[in-house]
């Protein structure tokens, strides 16, 4: 396949809103063999190591446990362009969300070059357990390893996994906010594991790494944590938030840690810069999401629906205020974010229905209804009509489960 059909940079506004990223069409096989050499090299000589999810929350977390450890602070040089490039990379986050290799810029990219003694392995809520599996393979044996922000949604998906990573590492704790399973986390605690799981709806997990650690952070850590938790809550009261969650969202993950590591919440003016540049494309794949919304009656709640590569938050408070309960935003990689209000806060309950998971307010998932490429070529040809109405269904279920619910305590 010729390099330009999959290559995303040069693509229109209104074709790009459609289509997923370069990233999306390497096949497994060869990502598995670029992950394997990123951990092994990160790894390398590493008395820590930390599984975190790539978004601002997760990665807070990472800078948090490297100051606690005294770990080198290495602030990347000014990037020359900051120009807008075909670079979304992760979807939330939050709680929430299928990381999205689908959307990244430079899948082929070097692992972080400087040594650290607490290394960053970066995953996603799909795939904790393959890089519990490589830590196991490649850690120093005694290694200290962190699991933050990510929350399996049943035991068995990292059972083994997690075995064999206790046996390297000398302990293990576990620092989130997610909805967890009391099955679940009881699992993981009888492995062995320190789980420390906050409330979703006051904590972000930033803020459970900062109080779990016995260590006395500089202020700036604490203040990294709190604008943090504001985007990572959508409480929306800091706007320094956004530009966090925007950098960590279109920035290598370890450039993200080593510059809040540095400035803190007060990102330098390359950094503003180059966010700056990036909101351009930002807001105008936006608007297209935007556009194509449409909205749909379940029971008592309307849901807007849409499709496109956009930034999630900002897609659902626009149909929030046209008047949605709920939204949906499919993505062209074939995952979805599900965002709720104070009408609807179930979102973790849909996902949960179609292979994902999250928050009350927040989820993502990434429906099993792709079998083959033709079946994608038809998502984004019909601008994936298929998820929109598996997911809706999902909302139906979800509804009429919780109507069923009332019914009966009425009864009684």
């Amino acid at each position: 396949m010729y390099d330009e059909l999959i290559d995303s940079s040069d693509l229109s506004i209104a074709r790009k809103s459609v289509l997923p990223g370069t990233g999306f069409f390497l096949p497994d096989t060869l990502e598995e063999d670029l992950e394997d050499e990123r951990t092994e090299a990160a790894l390398e000589g590493a008395d820590v190591a930390v599984i975190a999810d790539s978004d601002a929350d997760g990665l807070a977390c990472v800078a948090l446990i490297r100051e606690a450890y005294d770990d080198v602070c290495t602030v990347p040089e000014p990037a020359v362009d900051a120009g807008g490039t075909d670079g979304e990379r992760s979807e939330n986050a939050a709680a929430d969300e299928v990381t999205a290799v689908d959307e990244a810029e430079n899948p082929l990219e070097e692992p972080e070059s400087t040594p650290h003694s607490v290394a960053l392995v970066p995953a996603s809520p799909h795939d904790v357990e393959d890089a519990l599996a490589r830590v196991a393979e490649y850690g120093t044996e005694g290694v200290d390893l962190y699991v933050c922000d990510l929350c399996p949604d049943r035991y068995e998906y990292v059972d083994d996994e997690l075995d064999a990573a206790l046996e390297t590492a000398d302990r293990v704790s576990w620092y989130d906010h997610h909805q967890w399973g009391e099955d679940v986390a009881d699992a993981v605690r009888d492995a062995g594991v320190d789980l420390v799981v906050g409330d979703s709806e006051e904590e972000c997990s930033a803020d459970v790494v900062y109080r779990s650690l016995e260590y006395e952070f500089d202020p700036m850590y604490e203040e990294l944590a709190a604008v943090t938790r504001d985007h990572d809550l959508w409480l929306r009261e800091d706007p320094r938030s956004d530009d966090l969650a925007d950098y960590a969202y279109w920035t290598d993950p370890a450039e993200y840690v080593e510059v809040v590591r540095e400035y803190g919440v007060d990102l330098p003016a390359w950094v503003e810069e180059f966010i700056a540049n990036r909101r351009v494309e930002k807001e105008a794949l936006i608007e297209q999401a935007v556009a194509r919304a449409e909205f749909r009656e379940v029971g008592e709640y309307t849901v807007g629906v849409t499709y496109g590569r956009c930034s999630q938050n900002e897609v659902a408070e626009a149909m929030r205020e046209k008047g949605a309960d709920a939204s949906v935003i499919v993505k062209p990689a074939g995952s979805a974010s599900i965002r709720g209000t104070d009408a609807f806060e179930r979102c973790h309950e849909v996902a949960g229905r179609v292979n994902g998971g999250g928050h009350p307010k927040a989820a993502g998932c990434k429906p099993d209804i792709y079998d083959d490429m033709l079946d994608y070529a038809t998502h984004w040809t019909s601008r994936g009509a298929v998820t929109k109405r598996v997911i809706l269904d999902a909302f139906q279920a979800v509804v009429d489960a919780a109507d069923e619910d009332g019914d009966s305590s009425d009864a009684e």
